[in-house]
C-alpha cells in the first residue's frame, strides 16, 4: 500500500503542521515516495514566494500526471458520486487503482465518492 496526499495534507505541510511533516520524513527514511496527483498541485498551488514548505514536500513526492485514461476515469467517477469536484474524484481514481492510504482533511467526500462505486478507501488526517 503506498500514500496518496490530497490538497487537506498539502495544505498543512505548507502551513508548517508538524504531525504532517514526521509523516512525510519518516516515509522518505522508509524510502517511500508519496503520490501527489496533478490535480491536488494546481487546487493547492498559488505561485508565491511564499510556498517554500510545500515545494520542499512536492519535491519529495511523485506527482502523478494526468493522463486521458485517468481524466476519464475521474470523471465517469465523479458521474457516479454526483458530484462535481473532479480534483476529490482524481484523488480517489488513484487511490484505489494503486490501493494507497490517502492523507487527507476531507474523509466524507472521498469515502462517498468510493462508495459509489461500491470501494472503500482508508483515509488519514494530515
Amino acid at each position: 500500500m503506498g500514500i496518496t496526499y490530497d490538497t487537506g495534507a498539502l495544505i498543512a505541510a505548507d502551513k508548517g503542521e508538524r504531525r504532517m511533516w514526521a509523516r512525510h520524513r519518516a516515509l522518505l527514511v522508509r524510502r517511500e515516495v508519496p503520490t501527489v496527483p496533478a490535480a491536488v498541485v494546481a487546487q493547492s498551488w498559488r505561485g508565491t514566494g511564499r510556498q517554500a514548505l510545500l515545494a520542499r514536500l512536492l519535491a519529495g513526492c511523485f506527482v502523478e500526471p494526468l493522463d486521458d485514461g485517468q481524466a476519464r476515469s475521474a470523471g465517469a467517477l465523479a458521474t457516479r458520486a454526483a458530484t462535481t469536484d473532479v480534483v476529490d474524484a482524481c484523488v480517489v481514481e488513484g487511490a484505489l487503482r494503486r490501493r494507497d492510504l490517502v492523507v487527507s482533511s476531507d474523509e466524507g467526500d472521498l469515502h462517498s465518492i468510493a462508495a459509489a462505486v461500491s470501494r472503500r478507501i482508508e483515509i488519514d488526517r494530515p
